[in-house]
């Protein structure tokens, strides 16, 4: 059940950013193409069988995690900007480039580096599974790097859900409501995973259901912003100068 949530959130995520390459190209939009892209590559990172891979060419000691602790940041940063400017939530924006969004970015980081750096951390283990069983130390760290890796996503969910929240009950076109709701639903998603040190580990499933409704949840809800974006510009087109003729 599990692998089949995650190859079936990669397939997703690979086909919305294989549809956005030719806007990429044509210069439209091409901060959502990074946003999808950097989405698929956290995907992939996330699965053993590619994270193994991966992180053996890497020497074996699972900097492949810590790469993924760091995309997962980016995309957030970035995915935060493009929701909060596509909304005009100018709030947020400010919470998430400003200084507090910029301190809490740092701060994650820097705390997400050090722990690993006091980890064993050799033997390529997707979610360090491997890492925190060999002994008591490294399993209380691995706790501490996994909290330390969910602090900023979820600063950032939160900070959007009040926008997102206040789109879905606005006038804004349908299709723009129903990707605020499903933008609003991911940023709950992402805020649970603040709760995970509480889930019993017989539940840890629940944790996998989380963390992938979150990604397809942002990624339907960014894909669907798009559309509505070239619906508008096809009802709405830019009118030509004398230059243009």
């Amino acid at each position: 059940m599990i692998e089949i949530l995650q190859w079936s959130t990669l397939a997703a995520c690979g086909l919305v950013a294989a549809a956005r390459v030719p806007s990429a190209l044509r210069g439209n939009n091409r901060t959502l193409f990074y946003i999808f892209a950097l989405i698929t590559l956290a995907i992939l990172l996330s699965i053993q069988a590619p994270y193994v891979a991966i992180d053996q060419a890497l020497g074996g000691i699972n900097v492949a995690n810590l790469i993924l602790r760091l995309v997962i940041f980016g995309v957030i940063y970035f995915m935060g900007i493009r929701i909060s400017k596509g909304f005009d939530a100018h709030h947020a924006y400010r919470l998430i480039t400003g200084r507090t969004g910029m301190a809490v970015l740092a701060l994650t980081s820097l705390i997400v580096m050090a722990v690993f750096l006091m980890m064993d951390t050799a033997g390529s283990s997707a979610g360090l599974v491997a890492v925190s069983a060999k002994d008591s130390r490294n399993g209380l760290l691995v706790e501490y790097y996994g909290a330390a890796g969910r602090a900023y996503p979820a600063y950032v969910a939160l900070v959007l859900l009040p926008a997102m929240a206040s789109a879905v009950r606005s006038s804004l076109p349908a299709l723009v409501r129903v990707a605020a709701a499903f933008l609003a639903v991911g940023a709950v998603a992402v805020g649970l995973t603040l709760v995970f040190p509480l889930i019993p580990p017989e539940f840890g499933s629940v944790e996998f259901v989380i963390n992938y409704t979150a990604v397809l949840c942002f990624v339907l809800g960014l894909a669907l912003i798009g559309v509505a974006g070239l619906i508008h510009r096809r009802h709405h087109p830019l009118p030509r100068t004398s230059t243009a003729k």
